[in-house]
């Protein structure tokens, strides 16, 4: 098994690719901490993992909340940090509320910082690794997600600096940017508005049956944060069935 008894905290944890990713550890040998703000998904979550799976309800708007996720996970050492939890919402921008965009990103890109800036010391002492969950959205603009696609830019520029800061010091930092994948979140019905349809589909996978399941992120996560990639790092790994194909 890749993660015999190998600790690891996977957030977002409640369902999706949080869930799958959590289960995927567990199931290779991993004692696993799993975060999300979800209380009800998460005891569902720890339930399909069982003895090997510690629930943190924790906010990942508030910092304090997210250091102590970080400090229960680490409580036996901590060897590896999925940042998955994240939120997505869109919209023309001019009807776009500035409050929904700061949200996104206090949500999708400033608690991944403090979740690995507090890992991190662990993670040296482990030579552990960190997987951060990015997009598609955060290597190309996509219509109608400016403020989804500034926050995943963001994480995979954090991905790349930590991973160019750490090397030296044995900590791989790496990241997986998922296309469409069909999750709660992403199953959220579309914005009011006058919509250009056509522009929405040309950013839609390529692949006969190419929109993911929770899982197909789930293995590429485990992928970098095994020994298997062991000499990957700043690696930015699409999974899209090709979305980003022109």
């Amino acid at each position: 098994m890749r993660f015999a008894a190998k600790n690891v905290l996977v957030t977002g944890a409640a369902s999706g690719i949080g869930r799958a990713t959590a289960i995927l550890f567990a199931r290779e040998g991993a004692r696993v901490t799993i975060g999300d703000i979800n209380a009800a998904g998460l005891d569902e979550t720890a339930a399909m993992i069982g003895a090997a799976a510690k629930p943190v309800v924790y906010d990942a708007e508030d910092h304090a909340s997210c250091l102590a996720l970080v400090d229960a996970a680490a409580s036996e050492g901590l060897d590896v940090v999925c940042n998955v939890a994240g939120m997505l919402k869109w919209g023309p921008t001019e009807d776009f509320a500035v409050a929904d965009f700061e949200r996104l990103l206090r949500i999708n890109t400033t608690s991944v910082f403090v979740i690995c800036k507090a890992a991190l010391p662990h993670l040296v002492k482990a030579k552990g690794n960190i997987v951060n969950i990015g997009s598609t959205s955060g290597l190309r603009g996509m219509i109608y997600t400016a403020g989804y696609c500034a926050s995943k830019h963001a994480v995979v520029g954090m991905t790349t600096a930590l991973a160019a800061e750490y090397a030296a010091k044995g900590v791989r930092v790496n990241a997986v940017c998922p296309g469409h994948v069909t999750t709660p979140m992403t199953q959220q019905a579309p914005p009011a508005g006058d919509l250009d349809w056509d522009l929405v589909m040309r950013g839609m996978p390529k692949l006969v049956d190419g929109s993911c399941a929770p899982e197909d992120i789930a293995e590429a996560v485990a992928f970098l944060a095994s020994e298997q990639a062991r000499k990957a790092t700043g690696s930015v790994l699409v999974v899209d069935g090709g979305q980003l194909v022109s």
